[in-house]
């Protein structure tokens, strides 16, 4: 038999998702009211349905991959969507939020009686032909959804309780992409100041997987900055109030939303970083 699969919703990582899992033969449906004309068109090139609210409370399972700020308000309308159902899908958080965020989740999707799985994405939407990111997967129904694995992705068990993967996801972010905000945020100091070769030859002598990390994620991180500050602030949150850590990560939102609203604009420091990267040598 097919297996239905909803993904909600039909972003970059959703669509490519939904891709994935048509190719191998999941008929995968998602919600498009109120979409975008360029919503509507990466939705119907990746093979997905559009469905109404009983459509998707009919899956076998939902995937639910927006950004963290939407996570909560989306498992509270799955929730009153599949509450009065007999049938129950399994509904998997596939968000960045931390671990008190996703308890939350699982709270609201339990009010409706329905199984619920933690899941934390690590690496890019999958391409044709290409490799699936990392789903990792805690809680007591974490197997009930093996069947993504038949279906083409990389389904990986963290052995705990709902919050376990929430946690390796929360912990690989917070270096991974606070390595970015460090170098972003240095290299551009650097660059106004006059110093961006001399880092530059610094970093090739004394730190080349460093520099070599750089070149491909400042320019990478420029149209994606958006996207972090939300993610930043759950990881502070995972940290807590009293962990004096935390404020990095609120720093690095900051941080993130200055460059987001200069991507936006004019332009200025995504320029200098991109330079930067393509060893474009500093007018004396």
């Amino acid at each position: 038999m097919t297996t239905t699969i909803a993904i909600l919703a039909p972003g970059a990582m959703g669509s490519a998702v939904a891709r994935r899992l048509g190719e191998h033969g999941a008929r995968v449906l998602t919600s498009l009211k109120g979409r975008s004309e360029a919503t509507l068109k990466r939705a119907a090139d990746a093979g997905m349905i559009g469905a109404d609210d009983d459509a998707i409370a009919d899956a076998d399972i939902i995937l639910s991959i927006v950004p963290p700020g939407e996570a909560v308000a989306l498992a509270e309308r799955l929730a009153s969507l599949i509450v009065r159902r007999a049938k129950k899908p399994v509904v998997v958080d596939c968000n960045a939020v931390n671990v008190d965020t996703v308890l939350r989740i699982e709270e609201i999707i339990g009010s409706a009686q329905a199984p619920f799985v933690d899941a934390g994405i690590i690496g890019f939407p999958p391409q044709p032909g290409g490799k699936s990111p990392a789903f990792y997967m805690s809680g007591e129904h974490a197997r009930d959804v093996a069947v993504l694995k038949q279906l083409g992705l990389d389904v990986r068990i963290v052995e705990g309780p709902v919050g376990a993967a929430s946690a390796l996801k929360m912990s690989y972010a917070g270096i991974v992409k606070g390595l970015a905000g460090i170098g972003s945020a240095m290299v551009l100091a650097a660059t106004k100041a006059g110093a961006a070769d001399a880092l530059r030859d610094e970093l090739a002598l004394s730190q080349p997987a460093i520099l070599a990390r750089l070149e491909v994620a400042l320019p990478d991180m420029i149209p994606k900055a958006y996207r972090w500050v939300a993610e930043m602030r759950e990881i502070s949150g995972f940290l807590g109030p009293d962990h004096p850590a935390s404020q990095i990560y609120e720093g690095f939102a900051r941080w993130f939303e200055h460059l987001a609203a200069d991507a936006k604009g004019e332009a200025v420091d995504a320029a200098l970083m991109k330079a930067f990267a393509a060893n474009v040598p500093r007018k004396s």
